[in-house]
């Protein structure tokens, strides 16, 4: 069976992060711990988080990022309708521009979906 999109994003993520953090100063480290407590549970569930960080990169249109936050939105127990009205809100702010990575969010969240079936 070949390794879908979602199995060689993670592959590759661990393996770059580890390869950051080899050369990562104390300013990197901070802001790679910042990243990580930003989304925990606070006045916002994560789920709730996860969806606006998912919405923030799909506007800035960061492939990588759409990816990561679409698996922690599945994590999270993100459903079908929330993502889509997520994904909503960022083509509205994001303009036509954002379909290429609306379908790559999709063709991601389909795959989370069907990954052990």
């Amino acid at each position: 069976m070949e390794e879908g999109i979602i199995d060689k994003f993670q592959k590759q993520r661990e393996a770059l992060n580890q390869l950051v953090m080899e050369y990562a100063g104390q300013g990197t480290k901070r802001f790679y711990s910042l990243d990580s407590q930003a989304y925990r549970e606070g006045a916002l569930p994560r789920k709730t988080k996860e969806l606006l960080g998912l919405v923030a990169s799909f506007v800035l249109r960061c492939d990588d990022c759409i990816k990561y936050h679409i698996i922690r939105c599945f994590e999270e127990g993100v459903n079908d309708q929330e993502l889509e009205e997520a994904l909503f809100i960022g083509l509205v702010v994001g303009g036509t521009i954002t379909i290429p990575h609306q379908r790559r969010a999709i063709q991601a969240w389909n795959e989370l979906k069907h990954k052990d079936k």
